[in-house]
């Protein structure tokens, strides 16, 4: 994991063959620091300790870290006899002390502690010992303290919080920026593979760092030539005349494992592979030894086969990009090389520069993510894009994203729209949870901008990086032309951006200023002979009037006073406004003047402001309340679940009746049902739970019942109870093995709630409408849990079908906060369970009275836990 500095730490479990390096470092500690861990014996007491720690006596739990391969700290717990509390006890290396190391420690093992039923854990601590004092002080876990004699002793809760995840975010974002600081901020660059040749990938990368203007060192190393590019070649790193941050490295595959090696003797802070030849081509053991080495030396891997990074900050341009990039305000970052090259080279030509760059290629180590806590603070970077085919750890990329957007925009190109990829699912919920309905739900969680392509991805950025967010939909159409007007104004329509009309106060403003034949409503037409000068006063008097919120311009080259003239005019006019001013000059992209982007047709116009504008409505909202959901008994749905896979290991789909006790856990509200296995016994279930009732056959291969007439409603009598199962079982034949008797559900409005656990996403939420049309209307909401009230509400107001919930032709309005409390509830329970593989309540019923699933289908599977993430990791 990353410590605060940036370098990188190794921690796992201590091993009896560590006592060698555990002496080590008692021998390299302080007295001082002694005597503070172990108070009296100096080190005398230290050294016979880690004997007794590596000794076969030992009953606690130790963790080591280990940076750069030497073992610099060790943290231990030792549980009492009833195994509920645990004593603390940390010794770290003098020189890292203040590199966050000793906090990383408390976190793993107050989260192992609480795995293994340990709810608090002891820390006495001599009261001069003022850094250990206040790390306690600052982890985020939950403590009391006491003084007594010298001493302080505190209580620390290993119970996880909202607060404790706060405080581990807050040091891993830290961790993260000084990581990435040392690779977009080096003081010096060596090019290891810096051919002579100009077609070489490595000459290119030294000529990009010279014409870029880089100010610090630049070291070719190539062991057959004297100089590249005009500066002094050496034969390795050794040979290099001063210290180096950064390397780019563009040798062959076969070569960068030993040129890695180097580089971690060497203290180089920062690799960039260009080199292809890894994971790409089916070398996983190749690249994976490359993040190993890269690791162990507390080294950060961009790539391997990737373009290099840029930061036009500081002028540096390691890549081999064909050209060099635009300045500018937009951090990019792309896996996909060639989409890079492109892009870049587009942006330029419409005026949109770059901050920062990085082209990740196979991803090993720096990532996304990675590159999200880096833009987070970095003051040249206004606007995140990133050109994504995979996500590494998409749990933690919804965290951060929703932390970056709340200051920064992110857009997002996410290729691979696939299906659900010949998963074996038979629920209505897993069929239409679709890898890209989970990635859609994850991005419109965190407040990202999703795009479809890369040209929308740049229309939308250059808006964000060159204009204020407007502050709502309501727009000003002002132009030369009313067709293209029109055009816009319909666009904005379908966009779901209002064009208003114009008060007459604003309307008279505007007569005073243009010409007889002008158009004043909205659109604003100055007509085709309208002069540069009257659409300007078009645009100052609009821009005035409190009801708009922003202003679209659209002029029609070269009526007027012709292309120059009117882009001057339009640049003038917007100068110094709070409010989103942009353009749609007809055949025309770029930037006019420094601030307003113009967009060769209104639907790109149009769309890059409907998405300002949706992500400044998600800026802008109340921060939703914490999840709260009915008492919930985890521990008894955990045990269900347990039990149950105890018996099917391979899993299955769950009867009726442990599916209701399992959502019950979560208060999931479910239709009393009593199963049957003959005609007899369906009559005396009907008696028992009341008339009129429902049959619905059961077995093992019966998904869709209603299918294959398996579902029989409204049963008056007994009888006709009784009659309808024998009827089923001739039909539906040998699949149907049983059935269940339900008290017939109140008239209500049918719904849709279920789960599905993904590979790579994790748990996802969806409600729509229910019943036969689950899959016929594809009228569906997603979400990521854990699902706040707020939330529930804003994924029915997606719905289509929601007038039907709010009271519809004059039926009577649904209890909407019971079938909030039921996606609230399956959120939570998809959230703790991950061997939920696959949920359907459809349909729940939805009444003024309340809401209840009347058919439930839940299937186990085995599954490895979640990743916490209260547990700091690279991955």
């Amino acid at each position: 994991m990353l410590l605060r500095d940036g370098g990188i730490a190794h921690i796992r479990l201590l091993r009896v063959s560590d006592q060698a390096a555990l002496h080590e470092l008692v021998d390299r500690s302080s007295e001082r620091s002694t005597y503070l861990r172990f108070a009296t014996g100096g080190t005398a007491t230290a050294h016979a300790y880690m004997d007794r720690m590596t000794g076969s006596g030992y009953r606690g739990q130790a963790l080591v870290a280990l940076v750069r391969g030497r073992l610099v700290g060790v943290a231990e717990y030792i549980g009492d006899d009833a195994g509920v509390r645990a004593d603390l006890g940390i010794l770290l290396d003098d020189e890292t002390h203040g590199h966050g190391l000793g906090t990383v420690m408390l976190e793993h093992l107050a989260l192992n502690a609480a795995e293994e039923g340990i709810k608090e854990i002891v820390a006495d601590v001599l009261a001069e010992n003022t850094p250990v004092i206040r790390m306690l002080k600052d982890s985020g876990l939950e403590l009391r303290q006491r003084y007594a004699d010298g001493w302080v002793s505190f209580q620390i809760s290993t119970a996880t919080s909202a607060e404790l995840l706060a405080r581990i975010d807050a040091r891993e974002h830290e961790a993260e920026r000084n990581s990435l600081s040392g690779v977009f901020t080096p003081r010096s660059v060596a090019v290891i593979g810096a051919s002579r040749a100009v077609t070489g990938v490595g000459n290119r990368v030294v000529r990009n760092l010279i014409d870029g203007g880089f100010a610090g060192p630049i070291y070719p190393v190539n062991p057959r030539a004297a100089e590249v590019c005009g500066l002094p070649a050496y034969p390795d790193l050794s040979a290099v005349p001063g210290p180096v941050d950064l390397a780019v490295v563009a040798t062959p595959a076969t070569a960068v494992l030993g040129v890695a090696r180097d580089c971690a003797r060497h203290g180089v802070r920062g690799l960039v592979v260009v080199s292809s030849g890894f994971a790409e081509m089916g070398s996983a053991q190749q690249e994976a030894e490359l993040v190993r080495v890269c690791r162990e030396a507390g080294m950060r891997l961009v790539g391997p086969n990737c373009l290099g990074i840029v930061n036009t900050a500081v002028s540096l341009n390691a890549s081999f990009l064909p050209d060099r990039p635009r300045a500018g305000r937009l951090g990019l970052m792309s896996q996909s090389g060639a989409v890079a090259a492109a892009l870049i080279d587009r942006a330029a030509g419409i005026g949109l520069g770059i901050s920062s760059f990085a082209s990740v290629g196979n991803k090993a180590d720096v990532s996304g993510n990675d590159l999200l806590e880096y833009w987070e603070d970095d003051a040249a970077t206004d606007v995140i894009a990133l050109y994504l085919e995979s996500f590494g750890n998409p749990r933690r990329f919804g965290r951060i994203a929703r932390r970056v957007s709340a200051t920064k925009p992110i857009l997002v190109v996410k290729s691979g729209r696939g299906d659900a990829g010949g998963r074996a699912v038979r629920s209505h919920t897993a069929a239409a949870a679709t890898p890209d309905a989970a990635v859609d739900a994850l991005l419109r969680a965190s407040g990202v901008i999703r795009e479809d392509s890369v040209q929308d991805l740049l229309d939308t950025a250059r808006l964000l990086t060159h204009q204020p967010l407007p502050e709502g939909p309501r727009v000003a159409i002002v132009g030369n032309s009313g067709g293209p007007q029109a055009m816009t104004a319909d666009a904005c329509e379908q966009r779901g951006l209002v064009v208003p009309e114009l008060s007459e106060a604003m309307r008279e403003a505007l007569r005073v200023r243009l010409r007889t034949a002008a158009a004043v409503g909205n659109p604003v037409d100055v007509t085709a002979d309208g002069e540069a000068g009257e659409l300007a006063d078009a645009i100052r008097t609009v821009l005035a009037d409190p009801d708009v919120d922003a202003v679209l311009v659209v002029y029609t080259p070269p009526f007027g006073s012709g292309l120059s003239r009117t882009r001057e005019a339009i640049a003038a006019a917007s100068q110094g406004t709070g409010k989103t001013v942009l353009a749609c000059v007809l055949g025309h992209d770029g930037l006019i003047g420094s601030h307003v982007p113009s967009y060769a047709f209104p639907e790109q116009a149009v769309h890059a402001l409907s998405r300002a504008v949706q992500y400044a409505t998600w800026r802008s909202r109340p921060q939703d309340p914490p999840v709260e959901v009915p008492p919930v008994h985890a521990a008894s749905a955990r045990q269900i679940v347990q039990t149950d896979l105890a018996h099917h290991p391979e899993g299955r789909w769950l009867d009726y009746q442990t599916a209701a006790r399992l959502l019950g856990c979560y208060g999931v509200q479910v239709a009393k049902a009593v199963p049957v296995d003959g005609a007899d016994r369906a009559r005396e279930a009907a008696a028992l739970l009341g008339l009129p009732a429902v049959l619905k056959a059961t077995g093992p291969g019966l998904v869709h019942k209603s299918d294959v007439g398996g579902v029989r409603v409204n049963l008056r009598s007994a009888e006709q109870v009784r009659q309808a199962y024998r009827e089923m079982a001739e039909r539906v034949g040998p699949e149907m093995t049983g059935a269940l008797v339900q008290h017939m559900a109140a008239d209500g409005v049918e719904m849709i709630v279920g789960g599905v656990a993904h590979d790579v996403f994790g748990p996802l939420v969806m409600v729509g409408p229910g019943g036969v049309t689950a899959e016929l209307l594809a009228d569906r909401a997603f979400r990521v849990p854990p699902i706040s009230g707020a939330e529930a509400v804003r994924m029915l107001g997606e719905l289509r079908c929601e007038p039907l919930l709010r009271g519809y032709r004059g039926r009577p309005a649904a209890n909407v906060q019971a079938l909030q409390a039921q996606i609230i509830g399956v959120g939570r329970l998809m959230d703790d369970l991950p061997e939920v593989a696959e949920l359907d309540l459809n349909p729940v019923i939805v009444t003024p009275a309340g809401a209840v699933a009347v058919d439930v289908r839940v299937r186990l599977a085995p599954a490895a836990p979640r990743r916490s993430p209260f547990r700091r990791r690279l991955r």
